[in-house]
């Protein structure tokens, strides 16, 4: 991708290549009505020679009777897929491969074959989540787990999505694409995206004490009521003067003659 002066990529950029992704996801979907040959048939067969091709398809194919199946995998999609393009832009296009090609290997390798396809972006969804969540927490930076969680509050069943609850739903897919997406976090824990830091820890890096503007500002007030003190005594028309001898400064008068 492009590299920018500034530490993230571009809007466009982040704009641009979650859309190219929606639209694969689309034209795939109307091909499917359009017709007669059974998509499906690309997804992950777990465990099976046939069904490897699926870890590179499986992202892009939906239910073709079920329209909600891609409405609801869109929304995070794009969200995620344009939160890693652009908080993540020099190792972005690493990351997407790993989590879209690990979710669908881990899902062969280590679900049960039934006999059934499994199907759907969803997967890699739970992937990026947890690559951007896990990402976050390890970097201290706020809006990347802000991004994460208001996917699960507009997703709301991603909670529950990796538990065994509806037969129809690859609760596997969901669980190995969250542990990818946590594996791949970690392995990318040094080059992700840096927290940016405040004057105070940067000077604490280095060594510089940083001033103490309290007691600078209490001498200043001082030396000031000292000035105005002064200034009032010399407006009432006299001053007075002390001077004084220490008494460790006084000799003793010799009285033997």
């Amino acid at each position: 991708m492009k590299s920018n002066n500034h530490p993230f990529g571009s809007v466009f950029e982040a704009l641009f290549y979650p859309t190219l992704v929606l639209i694969a996801m689309w034209l795939v979907f109307w091909a499917e009505q359009l017709f007669a040959f059974d998509f499906h048939t690309y997804g992950v067969l777990p465990k099976s020679v046939e069904g490897l091709k699926g870890i590179l398809f499986m992202p892009l194919l939906h239910a073709k009777n079920d329209i909600n199946h891609i409405i609801n995998n869109s929304f995070p999609t794009f969200v995620l897929m344009a939160a890693i393009v652009y908080f993540y832009r020099e190792i972005a296009w690493k990351v997407m491969v790993l989590l879209w090609l690990g979710t669908g290997l881990m899902l062969w390798a280590y679900a049960e074959n039934t006999g059934s396809y499994h199907i759907g972006m969803s997967g890699v969804i739970y992937a990026m989540l947890g690559f951007v969540f896990t990402s976050g927490v390890l970097r201290k930076y706020m809006p990347l787990q802000a991004i994460s969680l208001f996917v699960i509050f507009v997703y709301g069943n991603l909670v529950w999505g990796i538990f065994p609850i509806k037969a129809h739903i690859s609760w596997e897919g969901h669980f190995m694409g969250l542990v990818v997406g946590l594996l791949v976090a970690f392995v990318f824990k040094t080059k992700a995206v840096q927290r940016p830091k405040y004057q105070f820890e940067i000077e604490k890096e280095l060594g510089i004490e940083p001033p103490d503007l309290e007691g600078m500002w209490m001498e200043e007030q001082a030396r000031q009521k000292a000035y105005e003190e002064e200034q009032r005594r010399r407006a009432s028309g006299f001053l007075i003067v002390y001077d004084y001898i220490p008494k460790e400064e006084i000799k003793p008068q010799d009285d033997t003659e």
